[in-house]
């Protein structure tokens, strides 16, 4: 079963903020992103490789964006456009500002739980997915 949830940000919240109080006030054990429109004025990404991170203080909107949600930690990447088009994105850190408002879509998974365990592989904390 899923249960969407949907919510409008308005000014001045963190998205990063906002998506793990959704997640804690619904008690989501697995959950993704499915839509959210809206823009920002201060952005703040980790860039690809995991090492850069990435801060503008600028008028941007929210053109692309997904991830999957743990009880304990968000994994999601963003794409915005600048005012000139051009397109930037990253993984989703605290300091995403909204400005005049955003609409987040979110679903919940009832017959799953998603959690993050170290990968010896990879070097990171990798999903784990559990059917209940």
């Amino acid at each position: 079963m899923i249960t969407p949830i949907a919510v409008r940000l308005v000014k001045g919240d963190d998205l990063k903020l906002a998506i793990q109080h959704l997640v804690d006030e619904h008690n989501i054990q697995a959950g993704t992103i499915a839509s959210c429109v809206g823009c920002f004025t201060q952005f703040n990404i980790r860039l690809a490789g995991a090492t850069q991170t990435l801060e503008l203080n600028e008028p941007l909107e929210i053109v692309s964006i997904m991830g999957t949600l743990t009880p304990d930690h968000q994994h999601i990447h963003l794409s915005v456009a600048k005012r000139n088009g051009e397109v930037i994105g990253g993984h989703l850190l605290e300091g995403c500002l909204i400005d005049t408002t955003a609409e987040l879509i979110i679903h919940s998974y009832h017959n799953m739980s998603f959690a993050r365990e170290f990968d010896e592989n990879t070097g990171f904390t990798e999903l784990v997915v559990t059917n209940k």
